[in-house]
């Protein structure tokens, strides 16, 4: 079953064509626009090319590994090769495993779940809490939360130092993101995993804001597992991966015990059971598994591969570049940032406006001017506390705008965009920026539920 490359859609001028790209939404000073959709760092709209795939494979959905009727046999054809097309994708090595998950949060509790006894994990606070938080779940695991660097320079050196220091020389995992979820900013991955690997140590690449905008090799970025989300790769919600050595994993109790992951379950004459179980990736993916989320995972990996990612690199480099000086032109704007400007970065940028609560400012973009974006923490709470310069003990919840005592500007407002993001929705947020900030609201706006909403 295959779908040929989907060309630039003329309607959109965005290289590659989104579900949702003619949705209509109210405006509450009147009439509809188009939405703008900016908020791909959350969940990036679905590809057209991945949901007619889904589509076409709808009517033989069938059991996965469990049937000898067609459907069933079709399905788990179709299962497997996904898996395949998703290893060639990531460049993963012949002796790696790619194992289906539910999300970039799944895969890194997979991994923290079958870390050796003993393991010692390294972390920088900058992380995003799927993986900055999954490692303490186990007793048996030491973590050391390294500081916020702030040149790319100084995280491999921050590493380094860590490594070279820990006691005792054991197992230890490094975690990292390729892309930050805040900034945007590209981390120097190769030279922490030179880093790592000189110290004796592995390294776990969280790629959930890297892989939808730039190409993504296990082999060439030397590291030992990659993780990420469907729903940040142009897929719809429910599937995720976890790519890489299989010796962990294979060593490790099942992440799930059930069917699927046993190979033989036989009766002991004590009453009991012994079981053997697989040593290949269905060890980990114990149930029926979410064969339509693998599919639309591989489709949106052939459908950016087919359209290049040279070509829409550069064109994001230049939405990025039009964002950057649109915002430039604002002094009351204020972009984040660890690395500094001329930081390489994704199309994720994070900002915060002199005399607004980026709750209420988010909350007329949407209302006033159709344009989605996010605002809060973003699930980073440590970086955006360091970011914005605030005590790293204050509290705060993640994307609730309504901040507690001492906090009322905790929180930041975040863009985000991609393959299918029109030229149209980019010029109509940074016009709506600069208007916000001119001349202020046109509508009243109050909190219900936490949220910040239009009054209506």
């Amino acid at each position: 079953m295959s779908v040929s490359a989907v060309a630039t859609d003329p309607a959109t001028c965005a290289p590659l064509p989104v579900l949702g790209r003619d949705v209509r939404v109210p405006l509450v000073t009147g009439g509809e626009v188009d939405y703008a959709a900016l908020d791909y760092a959350a969940s990036a709209p679905a590809l057209q090319r991945v949901w007619d795939d889904v589509a076409a494979y709808a009517p033989y959905y069938g059991s996965v590994h469990r049937g000898a009727g067609y459907l069933s046999q079709l399905s788990t054809d179709l299962f497997e090769n996904s898996r395949r097309t998703i290893a060639e994708f990531l460049g993963c090595r012949a002796d790696e495993q790619v194992v289906f998950t539910r999300s970039t949060t799944d895969s890194l509790n997979l991994l923290a779940a079958v870390l050796p006894q003993d393991t010692r994990v390294f972390v920088f606070e900058t992380e995003h809490h799927a993986s900055l938080l999954p490692w303490e779940q186990r007793a048996d695991v030491t973590v050391t939360y390294l500081n916020a660097p702030r040149t790319p320079a100084q995280a491999v050196a921050t590493l380094e130092q860590a490594l070279a220091d820990r006691e005792p020389y054991g197992p230890a995992l490094v975690c990292v993101t390729g892309a930050s979820n805040v900034t945007g900013e590209l981390w120097p991955v190769r030279e922490l995993a030179a880093a790592a690997h000189a110290h004796g140590a592995r390294i776990v690449l969280d790629a959930a804001q890297l892989a939808p905008h730039h190409p993504v090799d296990l082999a060439e970025l030397d590291v030992d597992w990659i993780a990420f989300s469907g729903h940040k790769l142009y897929a719809p919600f429910g599937a995720g991966v976890l790519a890489g050595r299989a010796d962990w994993l294979r060593d490790a109790e099942p992440y799930l015990a059930g069917g699927g992951a046993s190979r033989k379950v036989s009766r002991r004459t004590d009453g009991g059971v012994d079981v053997e179980w697989h040593t290949t990736a269905a060890r980990h993916e114990a149930g029926s598994p979410n064969v339509i989320g693998a599919y639309a995972i591989a489709s949106a990996c052939k459908a950016l591969t087919e359209a290049g990612f040279d070509t829409l690199v550069a064109r994001e480099q230049e939405l990025i570049t039009r964002v950057r000086e649109g915002l430039a032109e604002v002094p009351e704007v204020r972009v984040l940032s660890l690395f500094g400007d001329d930081a390489p970065r994704v199309g994720v940028l994070s900002f915060v406006v002199d005399g607004w609560n980026s709750s209420h400012f988010a909350a007329a973009l949407s209302a006033e001017y159709g344009i989605g974006v996010r605002d809060g923490l973003f699930c980073a709470h440590p970086l955006v506390r360091t970011l914005l310069g605030s005590d790293p003990q204050d509290p705060g919840e993640c994307g609730a705008p309504e901040a507690a005592p001492g906090e009322l500007s905790l929180n930041a407002i975040r863009v985000s965009f991609g393959a299918g993001t029109p030229d149209e929705h980019v010029d109509r947020f940074l016009r709506a920026v600069k208007e916000l900030v001119a001349d202020g609201a046109r509508w009243n706006y109050r909190t219900v539920d936490g949220r910040c909403v239009a009054v209506v």
